[in-house]
Protein backbone atom coordinates (compact mmCIF):
# COMPACT_ATOMS: atom_id res chain seq x y z
CA UNK A 1 0.00 0.00 0.00
CA UNK A 2 2.46 2.29 0.51
CA UNK A 3 4.36 1.69 -2.49
CA UNK A 4 1.50 2.44 -4.13
CA UNK A 5 1.48 6.00 -2.50
CA UNK A 6 4.58 6.36 -3.13
CA UNK A 7 4.41 5.49 -7.09
CA UNK A 8 1.17 8.17 -6.95
CA UNK A 9 2.74 10.70 -5.31
CA UNK A 10 5.60 10.76 -8.24
CA UNK A 11 2.89 10.58 -10.98
CA UNK A 12 1.68 13.85 -9.20
CA UNK A 13 4.57 15.70 -8.99
CA UNK A 14 5.77 14.63 -12.61
CA UNK A 15 2.19 15.92 -13.73
CA UNK A 16 2.81 18.81 -11.86
CA UNK A 17 6.37 19.50 -13.15
CA UNK A 18 4.74 19.52 -16.86
CA UNK A 19 2.84 21.72 -16.70
CA UNK A 20 5.03 23.65 -15.05
CA UNK A 21 7.48 23.17 -17.86
CA UNK A 22 4.68 23.83 -20.54
CA UNK A 23 2.92 26.29 -18.82
CA UNK A 24 0.09 25.99 -21.21
CA UNK A 25 -2.49 23.75 -19.35
CA UNK A 26 -5.59 24.18 -20.48
CA UNK A 27 -8.89 23.77 -17.54
CA UNK A 28 -11.84 23.37 -19.16
CA UNK A 29 -14.27 26.02 -17.87
CA UNK A 30 -17.31 24.32 -16.65
CA UNK A 31 -20.95 25.49 -18.06
CA UNK A 32 -22.96 27.45 -15.15
CA UNK A 33 -26.07 25.42 -14.30
CA UNK A 34 -29.53 26.58 -12.76
CA UNK A 35 -31.76 23.60 -10.98
CA UNK A 36 -32.19 20.26 -12.94
CA UNK A 37 -30.96 19.18 -15.76
CA UNK A 38 -34.04 18.95 -18.78
CA UNK A 39 -33.90 15.21 -20.45
CA UNK A 40 -33.51 15.52 -24.25
CA UNK A 41 -34.91 12.01 -24.62
CA UNK A 42 -37.95 12.30 -25.73
CA UNK A 43 -40.14 15.35 -27.17
CA UNK A 44 -40.84 18.27 -25.19
CA UNK A 45 -44.71 18.92 -25.10
CA UNK A 46 -46.30 22.25 -23.94
CA UNK A 47 -45.49 22.34 -20.51
CA UNK A 48 -43.74 24.20 -18.19
CA UNK A 49 -40.03 24.05 -17.47
CA UNK A 50 -37.13 24.95 -15.34
CA UNK A 51 -33.40 24.55 -15.10
CA UNK A 52 -30.72 23.84 -17.54
CA UNK A 53 -30.80 22.33 -21.26
CA UNK A 54 -27.45 20.68 -21.16
CA UNK A 55 -24.56 21.43 -23.45
CA UNK A 56 -24.36 20.41 -27.23
CA UNK A 57 -27.84 18.53 -26.98
CA UNK A 58 -30.41 18.56 -29.55
CA UNK A 59 -33.99 19.54 -28.32
CA UNK A 60 -37.24 19.01 -29.72
CA UNK A 61 -40.13 20.98 -28.62
CA UNK A 62 -43.46 20.57 -29.73
CA UNK A 63 -45.67 23.04 -27.74
CA UNK A 64 -45.45 25.96 -25.54
CA UNK A 65 -42.35 26.04 -23.41
CA UNK A 66 -43.79 28.12 -20.60
CA UNK A 67 -41.26 29.32 -17.85
CA UNK A 68 -43.15 30.34 -15.05
CA UNK A 69 -43.01 33.37 -12.50
CA UNK A 70 -39.77 32.94 -9.75
CA UNK A 71 -37.85 30.52 -12.38
CA UNK A 72 -35.60 30.43 -14.89
CA UNK A 73 -34.59 28.37 -18.14
CA UNK A 74 -31.23 28.26 -19.17
CA UNK A 75 -29.58 26.65 -22.13
CA UNK A 76 -25.66 26.01 -22.09
CA UNK A 77 -23.38 26.24 -25.04
CA UNK A 78 -23.95 24.18 -28.33
CA UNK A 79 -27.51 23.69 -27.65
CA UNK A 80 -29.82 22.89 -30.58
CA UNK A 81 -33.67 23.70 -30.36
CA UNK A 82 -36.07 22.16 -32.77
CA UNK A 83 -39.15 24.13 -32.84
CA UNK A 84 -42.15 22.31 -34.07
CA UNK A 85 -46.17 23.17 -34.04
CA UNK A 86 -45.19 26.80 -34.09
CA UNK A 87 -43.86 26.61 -30.55
CA UNK A 88 -43.02 29.59 -28.41
CA UNK A 89 -41.22 30.22 -25.65
CA UNK A 90 -43.55 32.39 -23.09
CA UNK A 91 -41.43 33.79 -20.82
CA UNK A 92 -42.61 34.45 -16.91
CA UNK A 93 -40.07 33.91 -15.01
CA UNK A 94 -36.50 34.44 -16.48
CA UNK A 95 -34.80 32.90 -19.75
CA UNK A 96 -30.89 32.80 -20.08
CA UNK A 97 -29.00 30.99 -23.35
CA UNK A 98 -25.31 31.31 -22.96
CA UNK A 99 -24.08 30.24 -26.51
CA UNK A 100 -20.14 30.76 -27.49
CA UNK A 101 -18.30 32.10 -30.62
CA UNK A 102 -16.62 28.47 -31.04
CA UNK A 103 -20.12 27.11 -30.38
CA UNK A 104 -23.23 28.59 -30.18
CA UNK A 105 -26.67 27.82 -29.86
CA UNK A 106 -29.21 27.48 -32.45
CA UNK A 107 -33.23 28.18 -32.46
CA UNK A 108 -34.70 26.67 -35.56
CA UNK A 109 -37.78 25.17 -37.39
CA UNK A 110 -36.27 21.89 -38.89
CA UNK A 111 -38.81 22.34 -41.64
CA UNK A 112 -36.82 25.52 -42.97
CA UNK A 113 -33.20 25.76 -43.99
CA UNK A 114 -31.10 29.23 -45.61
CA UNK A 115 -30.63 30.14 -49.13
CA UNK A 116 -28.16 32.38 -51.04
CA UNK A 117 -28.48 34.48 -53.35
CA UNK A 118 -31.87 36.30 -54.98
CA UNK A 119 -34.38 36.73 -52.01
CA UNK A 120 -38.13 37.70 -53.06
CA UNK A 121 -41.27 37.86 -50.56
CA UNK A 122 -42.87 35.18 -52.96
CA UNK A 123 -39.90 32.67 -53.05
CA UNK A 124 -38.23 32.29 -49.57
CA UNK A 125 -39.81 31.21 -46.73
CA UNK A 126 -37.69 33.50 -44.43
CA UNK A 127 -40.56 35.79 -44.76
CA UNK A 128 -43.29 33.23 -43.51
CA UNK A 129 -42.69 32.38 -39.79
CA UNK A 130 -42.18 29.29 -38.99
CA UNK A 131 -41.54 28.43 -35.10
CA UNK A 132 -43.14 31.46 -32.55
CA UNK A 133 -41.15 33.54 -30.41
CA UNK A 134 -39.36 34.71 -27.62
CA UNK A 135 -42.69 36.21 -25.50
CA UNK A 136 -41.68 37.64 -21.92
CA UNK A 137 -44.60 39.35 -19.99
CA UNK A 138 -44.41 41.57 -16.75
CA UNK A 139 -42.72 39.22 -14.57
CA UNK A 140 -40.08 38.56 -16.68
CA UNK A 141 -37.17 40.60 -15.17
CA UNK A 142 -34.33 38.70 -16.95
CA UNK A 143 -33.83 37.98 -20.50
CA UNK A 144 -29.66 36.90 -21.85
CA UNK A 145 -29.64 36.16 -25.27
CA UNK A 146 -25.31 35.35 -26.18
CA UNK A 147 -24.23 33.80 -29.01
CA UNK A 148 -27.47 32.62 -30.60
CA UNK A 149 -28.76 32.04 -33.68
CA UNK A 150 -32.44 32.37 -33.91
CA UNK A 151 -33.87 31.17 -37.35
CA UNK A 152 -37.40 31.48 -39.21
CA UNK A 153 -38.52 33.25 -35.67
CA UNK A 154 -42.30 34.73 -36.13
CA UNK A 155 -45.31 32.09 -36.83
CA UNK A 156 -48.42 33.70 -35.67
CA UNK A 157 -49.69 33.81 -32.02
CA UNK A 158 -52.72 31.45 -31.63
CA UNK A 159 -53.43 32.72 -28.42
CA UNK A 160 -52.38 35.30 -26.31
CA UNK A 161 -49.54 34.30 -23.88
CA UNK A 162 -50.32 35.99 -20.94
CA UNK A 163 -53.26 37.88 -19.90
CA UNK A 164 -53.03 42.26 -19.19
CA UNK A 165 -50.43 42.00 -22.18
CA UNK A 166 -48.94 45.86 -22.76
CA UNK A 167 -49.57 45.44 -26.25
CA UNK A 168 -50.48 41.84 -27.85
CA UNK A 169 -52.22 40.67 -29.56
CA UNK A 170 -53.59 36.65 -31.40
CA UNK A 171 -51.65 36.99 -34.63
CA UNK A 172 -48.66 38.53 -33.43
CA UNK A 173 -45.30 37.37 -35.32
CA UNK A 174 -42.47 38.72 -33.41
CA UNK A 175 -39.59 36.73 -32.36
CA UNK A 176 -39.02 38.70 -29.14
CA UNK A 177 -41.15 40.32 -26.85
CA UNK A 178 -40.38 41.96 -23.80
CA UNK A 179 -42.67 44.50 -21.57
CA UNK A 180 -40.92 44.60 -18.10
CA UNK A 181 -40.57 47.96 -17.44
CA UNK A 182 -38.21 47.47 -14.51
CA UNK A 183 -36.64 44.63 -16.59
CA UNK A 184 -33.28 43.85 -18.30
CA UNK A 185 -33.09 42.43 -21.79
CA UNK A 186 -29.69 42.47 -23.28
CA UNK A 187 -28.97 40.48 -26.48
CA UNK A 188 -25.52 40.16 -27.70
CA UNK A 189 -23.27 38.57 -30.53
CA UNK A 190 -26.35 36.85 -31.95
CA UNK A 191 -28.06 36.39 -35.27
CA UNK A 192 -31.58 36.53 -36.06
CA UNK A 193 -32.13 35.20 -39.77
CA UNK A 194 -36.17 35.43 -40.99
CA UNK A 195 -39.06 36.86 -39.97
CA UNK A 196 -42.53 38.35 -41.02
CA UNK A 197 -42.72 41.15 -39.02
CA UNK A 198 -41.21 43.43 -36.94
CA UNK A 199 -38.37 41.38 -35.31
CA UNK A 200 -38.74 42.51 -31.51
CA UNK A 201 -41.42 44.37 -29.96
CA UNK A 202 -39.77 46.32 -26.80
CA UNK A 203 -41.96 47.86 -24.09
CA UNK A 204 -39.75 49.07 -21.55
CA UNK A 205 -37.36 48.28 -19.43
CA UNK A 206 -33.37 48.48 -19.80
CA UNK A 207 -31.19 47.02 -22.79
CA UNK A 208 -28.18 46.18 -24.20
CA UNK A 209 -28.30 45.03 -27.97
CA UNK A 210 -24.56 44.63 -29.20
CA UNK A 211 -23.09 43.17 -31.87
CA UNK A 212 -25.97 41.51 -33.45
CA UNK A 213 -26.52 40.45 -36.98
CA UNK A 214 -30.33 40.53 -38.91
CA UNK A 215 -30.78 38.91 -42.09
CA UNK A 216 -34.27 38.81 -44.02
CA UNK A 217 -36.66 40.30 -41.37
CA UNK A 218 -39.12 41.64 -42.30
CA UNK A 219 -42.15 40.29 -45.23
CA UNK A 220 -44.00 43.52 -46.53
CA UNK A 221 -43.56 45.78 -43.51
CA UNK A 222 -42.19 45.42 -40.43
CA UNK A 223 -38.71 46.10 -38.62
CA UNK A 224 -35.71 44.97 -36.56
CA UNK A 225 -35.09 46.41 -33.86
CA UNK A 226 -38.36 47.91 -32.42
CA UNK A 227 -38.55 50.05 -29.11
CA UNK A 228 -41.30 51.72 -27.93
CA UNK A 229 -43.11 52.52 -23.96
CA UNK A 230 -40.73 53.71 -21.82
CA UNK A 231 -37.57 51.55 -23.18
CA UNK A 232 -33.89 52.67 -22.41
CA UNK A 233 -30.29 51.34 -23.84
CA UNK A 234 -28.28 50.81 -26.48
CA UNK A 235 -28.46 49.73 -30.17
CA UNK A 236 -24.49 48.96 -31.59
CA UNK A 237 -22.50 47.27 -33.63
CA UNK A 238 -25.55 45.35 -35.71
CA UNK A 239 -25.21 44.83 -39.27
CA UNK A 240 -28.74 44.80 -40.31
CA UNK A 241 -29.13 43.28 -44.10
CA UNK A 242 -32.21 43.26 -46.41
CA UNK A 243 -34.77 44.37 -43.85
CA UNK A 244 -38.19 45.39 -44.77
CA UNK A 245 -38.85 49.16 -43.21
CA UNK A 246 -36.17 50.22 -40.50
CA UNK A 247 -33.22 48.87 -39.16
CA UNK A 248 -33.79 50.12 -35.88
CA UNK A 249 -36.15 52.33 -34.80
CA UNK A 250 -37.05 54.41 -31.24
CA UNK A 251 -41.17 55.39 -30.54
CA UNK A 252 -43.03 56.54 -27.53
CA UNK A 253 -46.40 54.73 -27.74
CA UNK A 254 -47.01 55.58 -23.92
CA UNK A 255 -47.98 52.00 -23.22
CA UNK A 256 -45.59 52.49 -20.60
CA UNK A 257 -45.12 55.34 -18.86
CA UNK A 258 -41.85 57.31 -19.35
CA UNK A 259 -39.93 57.92 -22.83
CA UNK A 260 -37.91 55.83 -25.15
CA UNK A 261 -34.18 56.75 -25.55
CA UNK A 262 -31.67 54.78 -27.17
CA UNK A 263 -28.28 55.33 -28.31
CA UNK A 264 -27.85 53.89 -32.01
CA UNK A 265 -24.12 53.61 -32.90
CA UNK A 266 -21.63 51.94 -35.25
CA UNK A 267 -24.19 50.00 -36.97
CA UNK A 268 -24.21 49.23 -40.51
CA UNK A 269 -26.99 49.38 -42.32
CA UNK A 270 -27.14 47.62 -46.13
CA UNK A 271 -30.21 47.11 -48.37
CA UNK A 272 -32.85 48.14 -45.89
CA UNK A 273 -36.61 49.72 -46.70
CA UNK A 274 -37.22 48.16 -49.72
CA UNK A 275 -39.96 45.61 -48.97
CA UNK A 276 -42.32 48.15 -47.33
CA UNK A 277 -45.66 48.07 -49.27
CA UNK A 278 -46.60 50.91 -46.81
CA UNK A 279 -47.25 54.92 -47.64
CA UNK A 280 -43.49 55.64 -49.51
CA UNK A 281 -42.11 58.04 -47.30
CA UNK A 282 -44.12 57.17 -43.93
CA UNK A 283 -41.20 54.97 -42.91
CA UNK A 284 -37.49 54.76 -42.90
CA UNK A 285 -34.72 52.64 -43.99
CA UNK A 286 -32.28 52.51 -41.60
CA UNK A 287 -33.03 54.12 -38.54
CA UNK A 288 -36.43 55.63 -37.41
CA UNK A 289 -37.07 58.54 -34.35
CA UNK A 290 -40.89 58.84 -33.70
CA UNK A 291 -43.26 59.76 -31.62
CA UNK A 292 -41.87 61.44 -28.62
CA UNK A 293 -38.75 59.39 -28.44
CA UNK A 294 -35.61 60.44 -28.08
CA UNK A 295 -32.13 59.05 -29.41
CA UNK A 296 -28.02 59.64 -30.34
CA UNK A 297 -27.04 58.32 -33.65
CA UNK A 298 -23.68 58.48 -34.66
CA UNK A 299 -21.20 56.42 -36.42
CA UNK A 300 -23.79 54.08 -38.50
CA UNK A 301 -22.82 52.96 -41.88
CA UNK A 302 -25.60 53.16 -44.44
CA UNK A 303 -25.86 51.50 -47.85
CA UNK A 304 -28.18 51.43 -50.19
CA UNK A 305 -31.16 51.93 -47.89
CA UNK A 306 -34.27 53.58 -49.12
CA UNK A 307 -34.17 56.47 -46.23
CA UNK A 308 -30.80 58.11 -43.93
CA UNK A 309 -31.42 58.79 -40.62
CA UNK A 310 -35.30 59.79 -40.41
CA UNK A 311 -36.31 62.34 -37.24
CA UNK A 312 -40.01 62.32 -37.66
CA UNK A 313 -41.60 65.32 -37.84
CA UNK A 314 -45.35 64.90 -37.18
CA UNK A 315 -48.48 62.94 -38.72
CA UNK A 316 -48.84 64.47 -41.83
CA UNK A 317 -50.62 61.83 -43.98
CA UNK A 318 -49.62 58.91 -42.13
CA UNK A 319 -49.97 57.39 -39.03
CA UNK A 320 -46.03 58.96 -37.70
CA UNK A 321 -45.64 61.01 -34.76
CA UNK A 322 -43.24 64.05 -33.93
CA UNK A 323 -39.92 62.85 -32.51
CA UNK A 324 -38.64 64.88 -29.61
CA UNK A 325 -36.31 67.03 -30.19
CA UNK A 326 -36.42 69.39 -27.54
CA UNK A 327 -33.92 69.29 -24.37
CA UNK A 328 -34.10 67.78 -21.07
CA UNK A 329 -31.67 68.22 -18.51
CA UNK A 330 -33.18 65.34 -16.29
CA UNK A 331 -33.47 63.00 -19.09
CA UNK A 332 -30.88 60.39 -20.12
CA UNK A 333 -30.27 61.66 -23.05
CA UNK A 334 -31.18 65.41 -23.20
CA UNK A 335 -31.89 65.63 -26.86
CA UNK A 336 -32.32 63.91 -29.61
CA UNK A 337 -28.70 63.81 -31.89
CA UNK A 338 -26.90 62.67 -34.83
CA UNK A 339 -24.28 63.13 -37.59
CA UNK A 340 -20.80 61.01 -38.33
CA UNK A 341 -23.00 59.14 -40.08
CA UNK A 342 -21.48 57.44 -43.87
CA UNK A 343 -23.91 57.44 -46.73
CA UNK A 344 -23.41 55.63 -50.01
CA UNK A 345 -26.13 55.18 -52.63
CA UNK A 346 -26.28 53.44 -56.04
CA UNK A 347 -29.21 55.31 -57.64
CA UNK A 348 -30.28 58.82 -57.75
CA UNK A 349 -33.76 57.99 -55.79
CA UNK A 350 -31.58 56.22 -52.65
CA UNK A 351 -28.71 59.44 -52.72
CA UNK A 352 -32.00 61.77 -52.46
CA UNK A 353 -32.79 60.45 -48.97
CA UNK A 354 -29.62 60.45 -47.49
CA UNK A 355 -31.49 63.26 -45.82
CA UNK A 356 -35.29 62.13 -45.75
CA UNK A 357 -37.29 64.34 -47.36
CA UNK A 358 -41.22 65.24 -46.47
CA UNK A 359 -42.63 62.59 -48.96
CA UNK A 360 -45.50 61.10 -46.89
CA UNK A 361 -45.64 63.92 -43.91
CA UNK A 362 -42.68 66.18 -42.22
CA UNK A 363 -39.34 65.08 -41.22
CA UNK A 364 -37.28 67.02 -39.11
CA UNK A 365 -33.42 65.65 -40.02
CA UNK A 366 -30.85 68.48 -40.38
CA UNK A 367 -28.02 67.88 -42.78
CA UNK A 368 -25.12 67.35 -40.57
CA UNK A 369 -21.62 68.32 -41.59
CA UNK A 370 -20.02 65.75 -39.85
CA UNK A 371 -21.44 63.46 -42.33
CA UNK A 372 -19.86 61.55 -45.26
CA UNK A 373 -20.71 62.86 -47.54
CA UNK A 374 -21.16 66.58 -46.37
CA UNK A 375 -24.64 67.07 -46.27
CA UNK A 376 -24.79 70.29 -44.81
CA UNK A 377 -22.52 71.76 -47.88
CA UNK A 378 -24.13 69.88 -50.55
CA UNK A 379 -27.62 71.34 -49.31
CA UNK A 380 -26.33 74.50 -48.58
CA UNK A 381 -27.15 77.21 -46.03
CA UNK A 382 -30.80 78.01 -47.92
CA UNK A 383 -31.70 74.37 -47.86
CA UNK A 384 -34.99 73.89 -45.68
CA UNK A 385 -34.88 70.52 -44.45
CA UNK A 386 -37.85 68.31 -45.82
CA UNK A 387 -37.44 69.73 -49.46
CA UNK A 388 -37.11 67.49 -52.19
CA UNK A 389 -32.98 67.81 -53.75
CA UNK A 390 -31.31 66.28 -56.86
CA UNK A 391 -28.29 63.87 -55.82
CA UNK A 392 -27.33 62.62 -58.65
CA UNK A 393 -23.92 63.69 -58.51
CA UNK A 394 -23.96 61.49 -55.10
CA UNK A 395 -24.88 58.00 -56.98
CA UNK A 396 -21.49 55.30 -56.23
CA UNK A 397 -19.44 58.44 -54.56
CA UNK A 398 -17.50 57.59 -51.35
CA UNK A 399 -17.53 53.58 -51.77
CA UNK A 400 -17.03 52.56 -48.14
CA UNK A 401 -14.91 49.35 -49.84
CA UNK A 402 -15.95 46.76 -47.78
CA UNK A 403 -13.69 43.69 -48.01
CA UNK A 404 -16.17 41.44 -50.07
CA UNK A 405 -19.01 43.01 -51.19
CA UNK A 406 -19.66 44.41 -54.78
CA UNK A 407 -20.56 48.32 -54.86
CA UNK A 408 -22.11 49.24 -56.99
CA UNK A 409 -24.76 46.46 -56.76
CA UNK A 410 -26.34 45.07 -59.96
CA UNK A 411 -29.53 46.80 -60.80
CA UNK A 412 -32.22 46.17 -58.33
CA UNK A 413 -29.77 43.94 -56.81
CA UNK A 414 -30.26 46.35 -53.28
CA UNK A 415 -34.06 45.16 -53.20
CA UNK A 416 -33.26 41.44 -53.30
CA UNK A 417 -29.81 40.58 -51.80
CA UNK A 418 -30.68 40.52 -48.80
CA UNK A 419 -28.59 38.11 -46.67
CA UNK A 420 -24.85 38.20 -45.84
CA UNK A 421 -24.31 34.80 -47.62
CA UNK A 422 -20.36 34.74 -47.99
CA UNK A 423 -19.74 38.28 -48.14
CA UNK A 424 -17.75 40.29 -45.95
CA UNK A 425 -18.56 43.89 -44.35
CA UNK A 426 -15.13 44.90 -42.97
CA UNK A 427 -13.65 47.93 -44.02
CA UNK A 428 -10.60 47.93 -46.01
CA UNK A 429 -7.70 49.89 -45.00
CA UNK A 430 -8.31 52.35 -47.62
CA UNK A 431 -11.60 53.17 -46.77
CA UNK A 432 -13.22 56.48 -46.36
CA UNK A 433 -15.28 55.24 -43.54
CA UNK A 434 -11.86 54.77 -41.34
CA UNK A 435 -11.30 56.76 -38.41
CA UNK A 436 -13.98 58.75 -39.43
CA UNK A 437 -16.43 57.90 -36.37
CA UNK A 438 -16.52 59.92 -32.86
CA UNK A 439 -15.40 58.47 -29.71
CA UNK A 440 -15.90 61.37 -27.51
CA UNK A 441 -19.43 63.41 -28.66
CA UNK A 442 -21.71 60.79 -26.47
CA UNK A 443 -21.45 57.92 -24.67
CA UNK A 444 -23.41 54.40 -24.68
CA UNK A 445 -26.38 53.65 -21.94
CA UNK A 446 -25.01 52.12 -18.76
CA UNK A 447 -27.81 52.52 -16.25
CA UNK A 448 -30.14 49.90 -15.47
CA UNK A 449 -28.00 47.09 -17.63
CA UNK A 450 -26.16 44.70 -15.47
CA UNK A 451 -22.69 43.48 -16.53
CA UNK A 452 -22.57 39.87 -16.05
CA UNK A 453 -20.69 37.02 -18.11
CA UNK A 454 -23.80 34.70 -17.65
CA UNK A 455 -26.76 36.94 -16.07
CA UNK A 456 -25.85 40.50 -17.79
CA UNK A 457 -24.14 42.09 -20.47
CA UNK A 458 -20.72 41.09 -21.80
CA UNK A 459 -19.83 44.36 -21.53
CA UNK A 460 -21.13 47.46 -23.38
CA UNK A 461 -18.54 48.39 -26.23
CA UNK A 462 -18.18 52.23 -26.60
CA UNK A 463 -18.40 54.11 -29.45
CA UNK A 464 -15.51 52.88 -32.13
CA UNK A 465 -13.62 55.36 -34.29
CA UNK A 466 -14.23 53.47 -37.68
CA UNK A 467 -18.01 53.97 -38.99
CA UNK A 468 -20.14 51.03 -38.92
CA UNK A 469 -19.96 47.46 -37.19
CA UNK A 470 -16.75 46.46 -37.80
CA UNK A 471 -13.68 48.05 -36.27
CA UNK A 472 -9.97 47.71 -37.73
CA UNK A 473 -9.05 47.16 -34.65
CA UNK A 474 -10.86 44.10 -34.26
CA UNK A 475 -13.58 45.02 -31.99
CA UNK A 476 -17.04 45.58 -32.57
CA UNK A 477 -19.17 42.83 -34.21
CA UNK A 478 -17.47 39.85 -33.94
CA UNK A 479 -18.99 37.67 -36.57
Amino acid sequence: MKKLQIISLGLSLLAMAACKKSDKAVVSKPQIQVGKPISNAGTLQAGSYKGTMLADQTYTVAGDITINAGDTLLVQKGVKINMTNGANFIVNGDIVFLGTKDDPITVTDPRRHKTTGTSTLATDSAYVGGWGGIYCSNSSNLVVIKWTHLDFGGAALKALPFQNATSLKTGAQFVLYFENPNGVFIMEDSWIYGSPDDVTRFYGGHYNIMRNTLEKCGSNGGDGFNAKGSSVGNMAYNLIIGGATNGTKTASDGTTAGECQFTMYNNTYVNDGFRNDGVFGARSGSVEIENNSRALVYNNLIVNCEFGVRIAGGPGGAKVYLADTTTNASDIIQKTAYGYNFYYGDNAAICGQFVPTSVAQPVVTHPQSTDIPNMATFLGANYNFGDVYDATSLVGKNNPMFANFPLPEAANAWITQCSVDGFDFHLQSGSPAVGKGTTNAFSPITAGIPVDPNFGSSGITAPGKDMGCYQRDGSGNQH
